[in-house]
């Protein structure tokens, strides 16, 4: 017999089910991908500390190239877990959006390592932040057709749905900005990227549906 999963106060049904469980375990492997890039450094042994704490300040542009992919990551899986709560009716047509923002956020541990390994080279880092636009893109694009009819529940929240089609708007202002520092100042890109979660906050006040 199957069975239907409750989320957000709504039935979904099973292939909606399926689906989301594997848009999850993309997100998962993704951001688990990131620290798996980043290489150990390798010393011979005998090293002293000075020369292991030269190795791990050698991979700094690593380390912050995986905080800030993981909580970029983290904020689409955050919008998807949000969007998919609305949900109330399957059809075959969220696959298609779903695996292209899929697609999308399984490439960026490549475009992470990538830029991190060349930290500062213009190439890279636009690289990279073109990636995070086109995921934001795809994102806004999944989220806006998961939360409009037919798929939206009956009785979803306003103001809920509101704040959720807002939010990925504050994914693509920040990436818009990083993108244009990196074709100037590429090693400051990924600080400007930091400032997505104002840009989401922006979103959300500006998205809030008028009660007038």
């Amino acid at each position: 017999m199957r069975t239907e999963f409750h989320h957000g106060g709504h039935h979904h049904p099973p292939l909606l089910e399926r689906l989301v469980f594997f848009s999850d375990a993309v997100f998962a492997i993704a951001i688990t991908l990131l620290v798996i890039e980043i290489e150990v450094p390798h010393l011979p042994h005998g090293a002293d500390s000075a020369e292991h704490l030269r190795a791990l300040a050698q991979r700094i542009p690593n380390f912050i190239g995986f905080f800030v992919s993981f909580w970029v990551i983290g904020a689409f899986w955050t919008g998807h877990h949000r969007a998919f709560g609305q949900v109330g009716h399957y059809a075959t047509g969220l696959i298609g959006p779903n695996l292209a923002m899929l697609c999308a956020v399984a490439f960026m541990p490549f475009a992470t390592a990538y830029m991190s390994e060349n930290f500062g080279a213009v190439v890279p880092t636009f690289t990279y932040n073109l990636v995070l636009l086109v995921t934001a893109l795809l994102n806004l694009h999944l989220i806006r057709k998961v939360t409009d009819p037919p798929f939206l529940a009956e009785g979803a929240d306003p103001i809920e749905r509101a704040a959720t089609r807002a939010r990925p708007w504050g994914v693509v202002g920040g990436s818009v900005v990083g993108l244009a520092v990196s074709l100037v100042v590429p090693q400051l890109s990924q600080l400007f990227l930091v400032t997505i979660p104002l840009w989401i906050a922006l979103a959300v006040r500006l998205g809030r549906p008028r009660t007038d």
